[in-house]
């Protein structure tokens, strides 16, 4: 199993993080290998950002993806740059308000990540509700051991606002998937 995962926003939102808090889920909390890249523009917010993931449960020889089994967009920009290179069944997970023209031909899972980070009470955790939806749509990695990633990834004064974020994310990706 080969999986390759594309995280993608502008400066600002946790692109970064996102990845490296799914990479470390499959590689420190479950027993696959993982390697995760990242490129930005020179802008420090506001520019567009990825971060790819490689998670394989073999030694991984290459650390960036040929051909992106999922994509993560919370960004028109970086959605718009970045859909090169995915896969024809490459799962795809959009945030409707920041992704508007999303119309590609092909089934996207809709998750108002921002809106529901805001009516958590900060949008800072935009990129946590995202993490959630993605572990629940995509399904590759353990929600535990991605929930353990999270918590031992941020600040501590932030672990129970990212830890609701991370849960709200994992519902409503749920029920994404009965929608599609």
């Amino acid at each position: 199993m080969k999986k390759e995962i594309r995280i993608c926003g502008f400066g600002g939102q946790g692109v970064i993080l996102a990845g490296f808090i799914i990479g470390k889920a499959a590689s420190v909390f479950m027993d696959y290998n993982a390697v995760q890249s990242q490129s930005y523009g020179p802008e420090a917010r506001g520019g567009e950002a990825r971060s790819e993931i490689i998670i394989s449960d073999e030694k991984i020889g290459y650390p960036r993806p040929l051909e992106v089994d999922c994509l993560v967009a919370m960004s028109q920009e970086s959605f718009d740059a970045y859909l090169d290179g995915i896969r024809e069944d490459a799962v795809i997970i959009v945030d409707p308000d920041l992704v508007k023209k999303h119309d590609i031909g092909r089934p996207l899972y809709k998750i108002h990540a921002q809106q529901i980070a805001e009516e958590l009470g900060n949008k800072i955790v935009t990129n946590i509700v995202m993490v959630g939806a993605f572990t629940s749509i995509y399904k590759l990695l353990k929600p535990e051991a991605v929930k353990e990633s999270v918590v031992d990834s941020v600040p501590s004064r932030f672990k129970e606002l990212n830890v609701k974020a991370f849960e709200k994310g994992f519902e409503v990706g749920k029920n994404a998937i009965a929608e599609l």
